[in-house]
This record gives structure tokens, C-alpha cells and sequence, in this order.
């Protein structure tokens, strides 16, 4: 198998289809995103739900992806799914997700599946100094 390029993410899969599931190998960690596909234009999809697979769920991504195919099939048609490398802990991998869904968090489309919408520990980020200076600037 080739080395990934990433220092985060081992390898991937995107834009699967539901009945696909079984490419992603069992026990495997990371992110993985549910889509919609936009009408029926090839190639255009809406992000329905950003997930994460940690090490202390034994099915890992294939069985969050089986789990949402019984509860929520007839939302999302596609997914894609990213594996972490084995060096990546559950909390950086939960950190990855959470900023996903706080760049999502105002889509209507991308939270529509999601019941928690925020990371908290995003809303408790310091503010980079240079920004904070520049946004005072910017609004004289």
C-alpha cells in the first residue's frame, strides 16, 4: 500500500455509495461525512452529518455508517470515510470532528442530521492577537 501524503489521515475513501459500506474495513477510526446527492446531477452532493469512530467502538466507521443506514437511510446517499493514522489519539480524532461541525454549524443541509451542532471547546478558543487588532481596524 502507497504512504499517504497527510500526517493525519492514513487513507480514504470518498463519495461511496450506501451500498458500499463494506470497502471501509472493519475497526477502522476517523471521520467520515454522509451526503446527499444534489437532485440527479452527477457529481454534486450536499454534506448531511459529519461523524467520528473512535478506538472504543468496536465496529469503527463501517459500523457508524451500518447504524446510520438503519436509522437515517433515506437522508444521505453517499458517504465518504477517513482513516487516522494509528499515532492519532480518540481525543485528536474527536477534535477533528468537532471542528468539522463548527464549520458546518450554521448549514442548514450539514446539521439537518446532527443533534450536537457545536464544540464546545471551539466556542473557548483564545483569539489570535494579530486578529483581534485587525478586526478593531477594520471597523473604523
Amino acid at each position: 500500500m502507497p504512504r499517504s501524503l497527510l500526517w493525519f489521515i492514513k487513507a480514504g475513501i470518498e463519495y461511496k455509495k450506501q451500498t458500499q459500506i463494506d470497502l471501509v474495513p472493519p475497526r477502522c477510526r476517523g471521520i467520515y461525512v454522509l451526503y446527499q446527492q444534489h437532485g440527479d446531477v452527477e457529481g454534486k452532493f450536499d454534506v448531511v452529518y459529519v461523524g467520528m469512530a473512535a478506538a472504543g467502538r468496536k465496529s469503527g466507521i463501517r459500523g457508524r455508517l451500518t447504524s446510520h443506514v438503519k436509522k437515517k437511510a433515506g437522508l444521505w446517499s453517499h458517504f465518504s470515510a477517513f482513516e487516522v493514522w494509528d499515532n492519532i489519539t480518540d481525543d485528536q480524532v474527536a477534535e477533528f470532528e468537532g471542528l468539522f461541525r463548527h464549520i458546518y454549524r450554521h448549514d442548514s443541509r450539514a446539521n439537518s442530521l446532527n443533534i450536537q451542532r457545536r464544540f464546545k471547546k471551539m466556542r473557548l478558543l483564545p483569539q489570535i492577537e494579530r486578529f483581534k487588532a485587525n478586526a478593531k481596524r477594520g471597523s473604523k
